[in-house]
């Protein structure tokens, strides 16, 4: 099934790096668990964070930090279970990460290369990446900064919503491939009677300019707390300002 996992990164998935995929992990890989040690923590926003001075919104660092994560945590969960229908060993006690000097994730190395679907329970397909990774670690990432967890799953759920759909496009989709994903996000609550953390991440309206609708977060992401980088091109605040301006100049 490794060589399975390496067909997927093509397409919409090209310009990514495939998980490394073997018993022992890597020699520099850092297990995903130490992301719950609040002083590791410190000293890994620290080093993200440097880049952006001194004395930058902590809240904001770990907001772009856990944006780097979720994306490749969202990217390689979705393609091989979407595409493969496999279940990746994405819990935190499972997974070792790739990461730049600067803290960055920059890939996943991975025990093995999943288990099939058919051995899970039906209402079990994103449980491991829902229960044994995104949970714990947005409480941990909030408990270390203050940042409300809504933050953090906002950013998990965007990546979820956007690769779900670049997945419909991949060659080896199949028709209704994004259907389990879109069902999880239109669905209020988790198969258990939970709230859904990643209950609609994502909104689509009517755009100003001509082509398809602007894609909107359903939450800030709080980057514009670093002076310097303002909000997004998917920000909420964003959108609601200028649609008061556009009823303003109306």
């Amino acid at each position: 099934m490794t060589q399975a996992l390496s067909t997927l990164y093509i397409g919409p998935l090209e310009g990514l790096t495939p998980p490394r995929v073997s018993p022992e992990p890597g020699p520099d890989a850092v297990p995903a668990c130490t992301l719950l040690d609040p002083t590791y923590l410190v000293d890994l926003f620290e080093r993200f964070g440097a880049r952006y001075g001194r004395r930058v919104d902590r809240r904001a660092v770990a907001s772009l930090w856990s944006k780097w994560h979720f994306s490749a945590l969202a990217a390689h969960g979705l393609a091989a279970n979407l595409l493969l229908e496999r279940d990746l060993p994405l819990g935190l006690d499972d997974l070792h990460l790739a990461q730049s000097p600067e803290g960055q994730t920059t890939g996943l190395d991975l025990r093995h290369a999943g288990r099939p679907l058919a051995d899970l329970g039906a209402l079990s397909r994103f449980a491991t990446l829902l229960d044994h990774h995104l949970s714990p670690l947005v409480e941990a990432l909030a408990s270390a900064t203050g940042a409300s967890p809504r933050v953090f799953w906002s950013n998990a759920g965007n990546y979820f919503e956007h690769f779900a759909g670049a997945i419909r496009e991949h060659p080896m989709a199949v028709p209704d491939v994004g259907e389990p994903a879109r069902a999880l996000m239109e669905s209020r609550t988790l198969p258990d009677g939970r709230r859904n953390p990643l209950y609609r991440p994502v909104r689509y309206v009517e755009s100003s300019e001509p082509g398809a609708p602007a894609r909107i977060r359903r939450l800030c992401c709080i980057r514009y707390l670093i002076g310097e980088l303002g909000v997004c091109g998917n920000c909420p605040l964003a959108c609601r300002r200028n649609a008061r301006t556009t009823k303003v100049a109306g």
